[in-house]
């Protein structure tokens, strides 16, 4: 409280010699400047923002017990003031006597100044003293009070502190989450029937029970810094906020889906019907093409083609009944689900497609490689050739009959391609190294 500690004229000073006149004169003026701080000091301290809500408010907890002890030291501290004044005034009537004090005189000021001339209240609430009075002087009448003075003012800044930063935070806080519950309202999240609507519900309880606990206990909601001995050194605890707060922004993200969802969902539903439907024209072509290779190819194994995906299509149906009825917090994630298994649908059903298909692939393959054969053939005057025409047919044949044997008909492709390249080989006539007009691709 701006009070400088012991007078150091007389601090220690002692008990038989008499102060000098130039000591007494020195004495008072230090009292007379430390008299005027203290008051100053605890008149600020009764102006204080906080001690007059302190006074004010329905107090619980570590507050009410620690605002009941501060009080009755601020008590105190007026009493003790007023004890001080008294002795400095009459320190100084005792000065104003003479200009040249008596030996008597500076005796009485001597135990004034540096004795135990003080009677003060007793004040077992606070320092657990059993007396009912007890005798100071001066320079303990100041320890005392500096140190009471000290621990009022912490108790008021930090109760002051709390209350002028989270009950605002707080406040802010909880119109946040009211224009939430209404945005959420809006989409149907609604406590019951989404998580997010029993989140709300549990964060609304969350800040109107921390604010009346901040409210009523702000003391409960400080924490000291450590190793700081100043008074007010600390900082609010604001884990609950915190935590409430990271909370809200949680349920904000998932009604920001929820409501992507609503302007997104005529799209979606679109394009998991056309996925779907793409799959049951896949599905059916595969099993189309089954029939068709069973007919057309023998001792194949052609594997078998499941139906529709059912299920899918009611779950469709399902969310689209969701979006009429704007029930956007289950349709959310009944799309995501859907719009996943659609596509795995869709790989499904071409993926059978192919594996159906193959034999089919095998002999279209089988058929252009003989084809190909037989026009390189021609062009090189081959095309009459009987042994090579005699090959192709049995291929051909073999080829576009149905029911197909693959493996034979595979066998009679390679016997007439053999053929043809041997055919196509130049063969060696007259003198050695030269040859008959002809050559190979």
């Amino acid at each position: 409280m701006g009070v400088p500690g012991p007078f150091p004229s007389f601090a220690g000073a002692p008990d038989g010699p008499v102060m000098g006149r130039e000591e007494v004169d020195r004495a008072l003026a230090k009292l007379a400047a430390e008299h005027e701080a203290i008051e100053s000091s605890l008149l600020a301290l009764q102006d204080h923002a906080g001690r007059r809500l302190l006074e004010g408010a329905e107090l619980t907890g570590v507050t009410k017990n620690r605002w009941s002890t501060t009080e009755q030291a601020i008590s105190l501290l007026w009493s003790y003031f007023d004890a001080y004044t008294e002795a400095l005034t009459r320190a100084r009537e005792v000065r104003s006597r003479h200009r040249w004090p008596t030996q008597d005189e500076l005796a009485e000021l001597t135990e004034l100044l540096c004795g135990t001339a003080i009677t003060l209240p007793s004040s077992a609430t606070l320092g657990g003293s059993p007396l009912l009075s007890e005798e100071l002087g001066l320079d303990r009448l100041v320890d005392r009070m500096n140190r009471w003075y000290a621990e009022a003012l912490d108790v008021i800044v930090s109760a002051d502190a709390v209350w002028s930063a989270l009950p605002a935070r707080i406040d802010m806080l909880s119109a946040e989450l009211h224009r939430t519950r209404s945005l959420a309202h809006s989409v149907g999240v609604r406590p019951g029937e989404h998580p997010s609507g029993d989140d709300l519900e549990q964060i609304t309880a969350e800040l109107t029970t921390l604010r009346a606990e901040v409210v009523s206990d702000p003391l409960a909601f400080w924490k000291p810094a450590s190793g700081s001995s100043a008074p007010g050194g600390g900082s609010p605890d604001t884990e609950r906020y915190d935590r409430a707060a990271r909370a809200l922004e949680d349920v904000r993200r998932e009604i920001e889906a929820v409501l992507d969802v609503r302007q997104d969902a005529e799209r979606r539903l679109m394009r998991l019907r056309d996925v779907l439907s793409r799959a049951d024209r896949t599905l059916a072509e595969a099993r189309q093409a089954r029939g068709e290779v069973l007919a057309k190819i023998a001792a194949s194994e052609v594997p078998a083609v499941s139906g529709p995906p059912t299920a899918l299509h009611e779950q469709l149906v399902a969310a689209a009944d969701y979006r009429r009825r704007s029930q956007w917090h289950r349709l959310s994630p009944l799309l995501e689900s859907l719009e996943q298994r659609a596509d795995d649908e869709l790989l499904r059903a071409r993926e059978s497609l192919t594996a159906v298909t193959a034999p089919l692939a095998v002999r279209a393959e089988l058929r252009g490689r003989l084809d190909a054969y037989k026009a390189k053939v021609a062009r090189h005057g081959m095309a009459e050739d009987p042994f090579l025409v005699e090959r192709y047919d049995v291929a051909r044949r073999m080829l576009w009959s149905a029911p197909c044997d693959l493996r034979a008909a595979e066998q009679a492709v390679l016997r007439y391609q053999h053929a043809a390249a041997e055919a196509l080989v130049p063969r060696q006539t007259g003198p050695a190294g030269q040859g008959i007009e002809g050559g190979t691709e």
